[in-house]
């Protein structure tokens, strides 16, 4: 007898099959060879207990007999009840049993949907063969029909445009399908430039919170003496220029999501302050006692280490605990190379219509500089790379030339040949590696403000 088969369902959940018959003694045997083999197996001794089971339960695969106590000998009740499970559900396989078998009745059952048929006494072997490749292809074709509806979800009109084919991508495009539902609250991790907002905008977009705003906050830019104000808005007079009420953002994503990028560049001491937002979902506008009730679902985003700054004191670990309910990692664009040529094309696009510019396509060269560049920016480096060679190009074809890439690539050419803007991005890219992506400790190293920083970095495409 086979005994492989349990190691094929380590991985995930056993196989669930449902077995009938109307002799207590097959239902016994049944399930004394089927569960060594990782198989939880249910009985039932009618067509009344199967339609029971199959009315509260799930299964992989169904086993039935013909033949019941109504009808030992024509096969029509077990018939009936083939029909009525396949028509209920045409991708469930049911595999027939009967003692009575014959070629007529064989051909009846394959006729109305029975996946195989099996005459008692049965062979074992035979048996596990025939249940393994049934519920192997039914799981199988389970996971195409669920991708399908979650690349179609993924990819519905009016939601933006996410492109991912690369396999490092599938987890992302899962997660964001099973996620994207729900009221979750998310934080999506990732290098600068990886596509982070993107991931919010789908998110909010898939949700039953997609008719109301998405409100964008990069948070880490938001300097102090305005944090709040921007947050959570102010009333007349609470600071010297408030001179009328003002909403504050939480409130404008009453009702819809609010999406708190670069979280991880929010001051210790504000922390607090969002912290109460999230536990109580109340807001009180500076200057103001009134306290008001918002609903909002709340995306953050960071390029920094959250549990590296809970464990260096830097970021409060409860704050952490109700932003990630969920966490998606957006893979840095060198980890998802088959995505660059389908990236290039959109950016392409997009730029030659806004531009007017009859460029349509990429010199060979030029597609392999893209596919071998590294991307330290990530897809916001080659949109900009993409929109600034497009203004370039002087051909209907994207040239190497157009690109640029040279010089951006080479971080230890003489700096003697560099633009005073190549050595200044050249600059900011080291000190964003240095502090591991913390803008305000990257923008006190280069004597600049965090403002100041983040204007450049969106300037290069970092």
């Amino acid at each position: 007898m086979d005994v492989s088969q349990p190691s094929k369902w380590r991985a995930e959940r056993p196989p669930r099959v449902l077995a009938a018959d109307d002799q207590q003694h097959i239902l016994e045997a049944i399930q004394l060879l089927l569960r060594p083999q990782g198989y939880e197996v249910d009985a039932a001794s009618s067509p009344v207990l199967v339609r029971e089971a199959l009315a509260t339960g799930s299964y992989d695969a169904v086993l039935i007999d013909l033949n019941y106590t109504r009808d030992t000998t024509s096969g029509q009740e077990g018939l009936d009840l083939l029909s009525e499970i396949v028509n209920a559900d045409s991708s469930l396989p049911v595999i027939v049993m009967t003692a009575w078998g014959n070629v007529a009745l064989a051909v009846e059952a394959m006729r109305r949907g029975a996946r195989d048929f099996i005459p008692k006494p049965w062979e074992n072997e035979r048996l596990l063969s025939i249940l393994g490749t049934q519920v192997e292809l039914h799981r199988t074709l389970q996971k195409a029909e669920r991708l399908a509806a979650e690349n179609k979800l993924l990819r519905a009109q009016g939601r933006p445009e996410f492109i991912a084919t690369a396999a490092s991508m599938q987890v992302v495009l899962e997660a964001i399908a099973r996620i994207g539902p729900s009221d979750a609250n998310v934080l999506v991790t990732g290098e600068h430039g990886s596509g982070k907002e993107v991931v919010a905008q789908t998110l909010h977009a898939l949700s039953p919170r997609s008719s109301r705003p998405l409100v964008a906050v990069n948070t880490g830019a938001l300097p102090d003496g305005i944090f709040e104000s921007e947050l959570f808005g102010h009333v007349k007079g609470a600071f010297t220029d408030a001179r009328t009420d003002r909403i504050g953002r939480f409130e404008l994503a009453d009702g819809g999501t609010i999406f708190l990028d670069e979280i991880g560049n929010v001051p210790l001491h504000q922390q607090a302050k969002l912290l109460r937002v999230l536990e109580s979902g109340e807001i009180e506008r500076l200057g103001s006692s009134r306290t008001r009730k918002v609903d909002v679902r709340v995306i953050s985003a960071t390029n920094t280490d959250l549990r590296a700054g809970c464990a260096s004191g830097q970021f409060r670990e409860d704050l952490l605990f109700r932003l990630n309910t969920v966490e998606i990692h957006m893979p840095p664009l060198r980890e998802r190379r088959e995505d660059i040529p389908a990236l290039a094309v959109h950016f392409l696009t997009r730029y030659a219509t806004r531009y007017r510019r009859p460029v349509n396509g990429f010199d060979a060269l030029a597609l392999q500089q893209l596919m071998q560049y590294s991307w330290p920016g990530n897809v916001r480096e080659l949109e900009h790379t993409l929109e600034r060679a497009l203004l370039m190009c002087r051909t209907h074809e994207i040239q190497p030339c157009d690109l640029g890439l040279n010089l951006q690539r080479s971080a230890n050419q003489n700096l003697e040949e560099l633009s005073l803007e190549s050595v200044e991005a050249i600059l900011i890219r080291k000190a964003l590696q240095r502090f591991q992506g913390n803008v305000s400790q990257a923008a006190e190293a280069l004597g600049l403000s965090r403002g100041a920083l983040y204007r450049r970095m969106e300037k290069y495409g970092l």
